[in-house]
């Protein structure tokens, strides 16, 4: 009997899921703060030019991701309804798609870099810099595009632990080429963003050959990339029934961040700044509820797949109450330490007060934003994602954008006016997300006709 029909299905437990999936994202978003902690080392301009290019880089994970997302949670519920051989073929199809996308996109960056960075009106003490950094990163970030797809469907096959420990050992490396390349240990060369950005690039490659071994030693003989040419259409098609809409969902909110960041380059370099070092800190507090969010999308896609509908709808709430106090728990520590916190990234006493505002208010903001990244999840994992989209188009683009131009510029409220932005479109898209989970519209929007015990195995 082949490997393909002994794999033991994953233990639909949110803790067991979501612990290895908490760490793999603190570390991918450590990762950053590294770079953002060892450059306030170097330079201000530096941290906010990495930022400027960091925007126009999640674009593109945004890109990438929309693949990754579909072969989750295809291969989740094909896996809940027995079919490990179609599951195996979905994730090679994803691989490859993701790789074609990831080398065009990557060209894309590398030929038209200044030309992006110039319509976000990038000030031109930050362009050389901000260049630097998007074009190696994002010349490169086809290499990323492969982690993520291979990330994802690890994770959908129960081996959530072998992503985390890519992300440790990235980190690493991650951290180790800083060190070289800002503080020239050894008479090592200075280099600083050119360094750091090199120092990102080389750790994803090195990162991608060992979650390639991974994959190979735990699913061996499962993944037929040979008859990749072969393989049915439909596949495709399910990757992008899913991917697409969920794709649409994180381009509207990266296409609101930067025209939001456009208007904060009109409040100066020091309100830019300010805005990078907030959003480092507040990343430690929602990672807990993207974790929880991303557990519960795996385990509400086998739920699916299975036809256990009752349990997918339970698992989603209680799942959304356990991130909405964590992440209000989380917040209250990060506003009371907010000064203390902020002092490690810079000592201008200016943008300690400011970023010290935002923190405060993110009290209110994160819970918000918890109904989004665990309610989505879920609708998503059970076939429903283009309502999210529709939703968040209209919030984030419609509503987030004009009221932060208005608050945070035209009443000159400044960041805490853009940051009550944020708090109104989290809120609004949440209570929608919640009032579409607890209708039960989503259990007719199937993603794969599966029934349950059909393998193809």
């Amino acid at each position: 009997m082949s490997k393909a029909k002994t794999l033991k299905p994953v233990k639909l437990s949110l803790i067991a899921i979501t612990w290895p999936i908490f760490i793999e994202i603190m570390l991918h978003m450590l990762m950053g703060n590294a770079d953002t902690l060892m450059l306030s080392y170097y330079s201000d301009h530096s941290v906010a030019a990495v930022g400027l290019s960091n925007q126009l880089l999640q674009i593109i994970i945004v890109m990438f991701g929309f693949i990754a997302t579909g072969a989750s949670v295809v291969v989740a519920q094909s896996l809940g309804a027995s079919k490990v051989k179609q599951s195996s073929e979905v994730a090679v199809m994803a691989i490859a798609v993701n790789l074609g996308f990831g080398l065009l996109l990557s060209l894309i960056l590398f030929l038209f870099g200044k030309t992006f960075l110039s319509w976000m009106n990038t000030p031109d003490e930050l362009m050389d810099q901000a260049y630097s950094f998007l074009v190696i990163v994002g010349g490169f970030s086809f290499v990323q595009a492969v982690i993520m797809t291979i990330g994802a469907i690890i994770r959908s096959y129960g081996f959530t632990r072998d992503a985390m420990n890519v992300a440790i050992f990235m980190n690493v490396l991650n951290v180790l080429g800083n060190c070289l390349v800002i503080f020239g240990p050894f008479g090592f060369p200075v280099l600083g963003v050119q360094g750091v950005a090199i120092s990102t690039t080389v750790s994803r490659f090195i990162g991608l050959v060992v979650i390639l071994y991974l994959l190979n030693k735990r699913v061996p003989g499962q993944l037929p990339f040979k008859s990749l040419l072969t393989l049915p259409i439909q596949y495709l098609k399910d990757l992008l029934k899913i991917g697409l809409p969920a794709a649409g969902e994180h381009l509207a909110y990266s296409t609101s961040q930067i025209a939001i960041t456009y208007f904060i380059t009109l409040l100066g370099t020091d309100a830019l700044t300010t805005k990078v070092y907030a959003l480092n800190i507040m990343m430690f507090i929602f990672l807990f509820s993207v974790s929880i969010g991303e557990g519960t999308q795996i385990i509400v896609g086998r739920l699916i797949g299975s036809r256990e509908n009752d349990k997918a709808y339970s698992t989603c709430l209680r799942s959304l109450k356990y991130a909405m106090a964590i992440s209000f728990f989380m917040a209250l520590i990060v506003a009371l330490s907010a000064k203390n916190l902020l002092s490690i990234f810079t000592h201008d006493h200016a943008i300690i007060a400011a970023g010290a505002a935002l923190l405060y208010v993110t009290v209110i903001l994160e819970p918000g934003r918890s109904f989004n990244l665990v309610v989505i999840s879920s609708l998503r994992a059970a076939g429903d994602a283009k309502f999210p989209v529709l939703m968040g188009v209209i919030s984030m683009c419609g509503i987030s954008v004009p009221l932060a131009y208005f608050l945070g510029i035209t009443m000159e409220m400044g960041l805490l006016g853009i940051w009550i932005a944020f708090i109104v479109d989290e809120w609004l898209r949440g209570l929608l997300m919640l009032w579409r989970w607890r209708s039960r519209i989503w259990e007719r929007k199937n993603v794969l006709d599966i029934q349950p015990g059909a393998a193809h195995t």
